[in-house]
């Protein structure tokens, strides 16, 4: 699954589970976007392990919210890379608020984060796609596109709309040779979220419950939650020359037991 001579733009490549797909497809051989909004820091991060791979990578500020910066974000791509072979889209927010916690600017703030975004982001790269006859796009979703999340369901209703947007896009740009799927992560262990709220902590003469392996393999069964290599092994592999015929999928990739839901 060699990627060499390919460009792939990957969007909220600054943290968690767009660094680790961006260093992943450096690893195999693609020039790499690195897009950040407010990650600079870790975006660095991503392009030190990038150049530490010996690939070729850029740093792009853009909020994917903003058509503007989109179209920017790209032209400047294209500028320093010739082309966009991959887009992984995946930037993207979550506030952990109940339904009625929610007003009228954080609902559209995320609706635009997280669905038009990535809308506008396909809309942006089918123009170099179409002239090469070629191209790959993955949404990076989750699992909540279809399971109910219990704790943020803007969020989740975000979620499956890229669910459909990865379906229609699958079935409009596939004549142009452009593919279009969608992974969908159960829990991936990508370290603090700042715009996640945390749980206060428990009283302190309160005890902590103790986890036994057996209740860990109930939930999980392979025994852990994923890690962002984990979801970057998938996306190099729907990327590559061997998924020519993969359109249209949503692959969840998870180790929740789902029971019955």
């Amino acid at each position: 699954m060699k990627l060499t001579g390919k460009t792939a733009l990957v969007t909220g490549a600054g943290t968690g589970i767009g660094q680790g797909i961006a260093v992943e497809l450096a690893r195999r051989g693609a020039q790499v976007a690195v897009h950040y909004n407010r990650s600079a820091d870790g975006a660095l991060e991503t392009k030190r392990r990038i150049e530490e791979a010996g690939a070729s990578c850029m740093l792009v500020q853009a909020d994917v919210a903003h058509k503007p910066d989109i179209d920017r974000m790209v032209r400047e791509t294209v500028d320093r890379f010739g082309t966009v072979d991959i887009l992984i889209n995946n930037a993207a927010m979550q506030l952990n608020y109940d339904l009625f916690e929610y007003d009228e600017e954080q609902f559209d703030r995320m609706m635009a984060v997280n669905l038009k975004g990535y809308w506008q982001c396909i809309q942006a790269v089918v123009p170099c796609m179409k002239a090469r006859g070629q191209g790959r796009i993955v949404n990076i979703s989750s699992v909540h596109g279809k399971r109910p999340t219990d704790f943020d369901p803007v969020y989740a209703m975000t979620k499956g709309g890229i669910r459909m947007l990865g379906r229609e896009s699958a079935i409009e740009l596939g004549r142009y040779g452009i593919t279009v799927n969608t992974v969908e992560p159960g829990a991936v262990d990508v370290g603090k979220r700042s715009s996640m709220r945390s749980a206060p902590p428990p009283p302190a003469n309160v005890a902590k419950p103790k986890s036994r392996p057996r209740d860990i393999r109930r939930k999980f069964p392979l025994g852990r939650v994923g890690l962002p290599g984990d979801v970057a092994h998938l996306v190099c592999h729907i990327v590559s020359d061997e998924s020519e015929f993969l359109n249209g999928a949503a692959i969840i990739e998870s180790a929740f037991n789902f029971g019955n839901r």
